[in-house]
């Protein structure tokens, strides 16, 4: 595979490093810029263990079932109850009305909700509009050329409504973008950029790492980051190793199933490593409100 490169451990390169301390903020939650919870929905506790933990990036999937849009991965139909809603778009609106109109004291970002479209991209799509209508008040929106951040950003992924979406002159949604294909140039529409780990890298933490696949992924990485887009992985393996060079490389989201893990890895708990690390690309928008 051409020359490789021994990959090792050195200090990270400061995003915007928020230094913490273990002593002084006990009980406290930290918002973690890079965390992202996976499949957030198939915990005991869908949404409430990754504000616990600190994520400010959450997925959930979506079927459009009997006009219900029901989240879930597979198997729908005996899940009537589940509904985007009842999981996490209401349950969003309580917690920041219970906490003085915020999820996260102390973080001036919008949280990203990813919503993975199963169903048809489009007549999901037409389901999911009015319901985003509905809790407008706290999601970032699009209207004729800006961006107004909110305290949510929703970004659509699986089977993207990516042409309807193009010619709204004002919406709820923004689209995540295919990292391999790289082709969207629209920080209108793309606010994202993610991809499977293995369509770049196959280290999986050991040994040495293709010079070649370091290259090829940096760059793509840098395309993105130009674009104004934020970068996730998925299917990654999960570990320390993988997770120093992600964030090393730029990578602004680390895609976990393990929350409490990734939590002690950021917040450095336990170890030396006492930091929280935010991307330089942390905002998704271009504009405030007035």
């Amino acid at each position: 595979m051409g020359r490789t490169t021994k990959l090792f451990r050195t200090s990270l390169p400061v995003f915007a490093l928020m230094l913490i301390t273990a002593t002084s903020c006990l009980g406290q939650v930290f918002p973690l810029a890079n965390a992202f919870s996976h499949n957030d929905y198939l915990r005991k506790k869908p949404l409430y263990e990754a504000l616990d933990n600190g994520f400010t990036n959450i997925e959930a999937d979506i079927f459009l079932i009997n006009d219900k849009l029901i989240v879930a991965h597979y198997f729908p139909y005996f899940k009537s109850k589940r509904t985007l809603e009842a999981l996490y778009l209401k349950p969003l609106a309580d917690y920041i009305k219970n906490n003085k109109g915020a999820i996260y004291s102390n973080y001036q970002q919008p949280i990203t909700l990813m919503i993975d479209i199963k169903t048809g991209a489009d007549k999901t799509y037409a389901a999911l509009k009015p319901l985003l209508a509905k809790y407008s008040s706290l999601l970032t929106s699009y209207d004729n050329g800006v961006i107004y951040p909110g305290l949510i950003t929703i970004v659509l992924s699986g089977n993207r409504p990516v042409a309807t979406i193009q010619n709204e002159t004002k919406r709820y949604a923004f689209v995540d973008d295919r990292l391999n294909e790289n082709t969207a140039k629209s920080t209108d529409v793309y606010l994202m950029s993610s991809c499977k780990y293995s369509r770049f890298l196959h280290w999986a933490g050991k040994g040495t790492l293709s010079e070649k696949e370091d290259a090829k992924f940096k760059m793509a990485i840098e395309q993105a980051h130009a674009e104004g887009k934020k970068v996730r992985l998925y299917a990654a393996p999960e570990n320390k190793a993988v997770w120093r060079y992600l964030l090393a490389s730029g990578v602004d989201m680390i895609n976990t199933d393990q929350l409490a893990t990734l939590k002690t890895f950021l917040t450095g708990a336990g170890s030396s490593n006492l930091q929280t690390y935010q991307s330089v690309n942390s905002s998704p928008v271009s504009a405030a409100k007035n």
